[in-house]
């Protein structure tokens, strides 16, 4: 699933879910925009984008990996890298 969208606001139970304490979520960020957190988590992280400029700054650096990725064909991984 690409990411390649707003983030939302994390929510609990209807209201919306204070971060008194700085949640940094860089160490997530391939996994979210991967689609690979459980939900909870991805409502967390987006919640987290939201209010936090340096972590959705890298957000950004990586939001287009899965679109990048699906370029590639299973030979283009199986040979490895080029050679320099």
């Amino acid at each position: 699933m690409n990411r390649g969208r707003a983030p939302a606001v994390a929510r609990r139970a209807g209201s919306v879910v204070p971060h008194e304490v700085p949640m940094h979520v860089r160490q997530s960020l391939g996994a979210y925009v991967l689609g690979a957190l459980a939900p909870d988590e991805d409502r967390r992280v987006a919640g987290h984008l939201r209010t936090c400029p340096d972590c959705r700054a890298a957000y950004l650096e990586v939001a287009e990996a899965p679109s990048m990725l699906a370029l590639l064909s299973e030979e283009d991984l199986a040979d490895g890298p080029p050679d320099a």
